[in-house]
């Protein structure tokens, strides 16, 4: 019996061969012995007898079947398997059914120093069941004006950091992992070690927005070596003018429904992954003024509770290509990406220092998770809710004390006025044309 893959993740096919003949068995069916028989009918052609009969115990069929059975399977399909029976239990425990899942899902884990860091947190099993699911946070809180007034029991240690709860954590600790696929297809993997910029224990990063970007400036336009491009033959679809895309935007939204960003930040110390990532673009717009340039938004929400007084943040994963050709003689449409950057920003719309960001990374990789994508999405979704109101209550507030200032100048204007440019009558004046009176 030899064990053939067809389709997608997930499908399996054996195929049992006798004489030349063969019978296939899907993941979808039960586990048959196969056996064919030629013969002959009475037109002289050669005929197929096929009978099938169920397995009764797996005790008699090879561990190495299983074994090239299980690995042609996804993630979630090979934990249900290992769930089904014992034999599948035990096999499903190999690590390397677990690397080769990993590999496929990110490709960035196929290089030697990412899988001796995986190795070093409790293997790929451990790394997949931390990272596959995305993180969700049910505990956003409902909107509150007073969000924006901080406590007063909040001194400024508290509300910017303590150095003391750093001494644990180290920005040379975290790693990033990052994959960027277009329609099943990878156009990008890289590994950071570190946060860039850090420098230990320097004073300009804590205290400044802390942010990632995985592509440096001098990469952007003058560095041809590493940049990363989709083009028609990627699945883009070709456009022939800007002006033609502002009208029917049917690459940005080619785009926007094929991209897929994976962002996985591994602890080193506390041996603990969780991609923060949404996976799928969250939001996406054309960039003004150009309109040459496609920002496209992922991301998720992280708790910052004790850390913050917001309780929440929201890690804003930023992805940004630009048209460098469109449809023309011996060109094809292409785009590049100029930008891909991690921050963490709070309710206000402000970024999080470095000192708190490693706080809320920490806390991050313990944080609750789900395979149902609609719940990670409905708990962004309730974030940017709140935060709206919060914008506009802020907005309504700004106006109404405009409006103050406003009403506040004219009576200062009309006061002045008076006092200054309506004259005051000669009190001998006065006198004098009442007596004339």
């Amino acid at each position: 019996m030899v064990v053939e893959k067809s389709g997608c993740h997930g499908y399996w096919e054996a195929t049992a061969v006798v004489g030349g003949r063969q019978r296939l068995c899907t993941s979808g069916q039960t586990m048959a012995a196969v056996v064919m028989v030629e013969g002959r009918n009475v037109d002289d052609q050669r005929t197929v007898a096929m009978s099938i009969a169920p397995v009764e115990s797996t005790a008699n069929l090879s561990s190495d079947l299983f074994y090239d059975i299980l690995k042609r399977l996804d993630g979630a399909t090979l934990a249900s398997a290992a769930c089904s029976c014992a034999t599948f239990c035990s096999i499903s425990k190999e690590e390397r059914l677990w690397e080769n899942v990993c590999a496929c899902l990110w490709p960035s884990t196929k290089r030697e120093d990412v899988k001796s860091l995986i190795a070093s947190i409790g293997g790929f099993k451990k790394f997949y069941a931390d990272c596959f699911p995305l993180i969700v946070n049910k505990e956003v809180p409902e909107f509150r004006w007073d969000y924006l007034e901080y406590p007063e029991e909040w001194t400024e240690a508290e509300y910017y950091g303590d150095m003391d709860e750093l001494e644990n954590i180290s920005p040379s600790d975290f790693v990033s992992i990052v994959d960027i696929r277009y329609k099943d297809k990878t156009i990008c993997s890289k590994v950071i070690w570190g946060i860039p910029n850090a420098n230990g224990f320097d004073g300009w990063f804590y205290n400044c927005p802390f942010r990632i970007d995985l592509i440096n400036y001098s990469a952007r336009d003058d560095d041809d070596t590493n940049e990363v491009t989709l083009s028609v033959s990627d699945g883009l679809p070709p456009i022939t003018s800007i002006g033609r895309e502002r009208k029917d935007g049917k690459l940005f939204q080619e785009l926007r429904d094929g991209i897929r960003l994976s962002w996985i930040v591994v602890n080193r110390k506390i041996k603990q992954a969780a991609n923060l990532s949404s996976w799928s673009p969250l939001r996406g717009q054309r960039h003004w003024p150009t309109d040459k340039d496609f920002l496209i938004r992922f991301g998720s929400v992280l708790p910052a509770k004790d850390i913050l007084p917001c309780q929440v943040v929201e890690c804003i994963l930023i992805m940004k290509f630009r048209v460098v050709h469109t449809e023309g003689e011996g060109v094809q449409t292409r785009l590049k990406l100029t930008e891909l950057s991690m921050q963490l920003g709070d309710m206000e719309g402000t970024h999080v220092n470095g000192r708190n960001s490693l706080l809320i990374l920490k806390e991050a990789l313990s944080c609750p998770r789900s395979k149902n994508y609609s719940e990670a999405l409905e708990s962004c979704q309730l974030y940017s809710k709140v935060q709206s109101e919060l914008k506009e209550e802020k907005m309504r507030n700004e106006s109404r004390l405009d409006r103050l200032c406003i009403l506040g100048g004219i009576a200062a204007l009309g006061t002045l006025y008076d006092i200054v440019l309506v004259p005051t009558p000669d009190p001998a004046a006065v006198r004098g044309s009442f007596y004339a009176s």
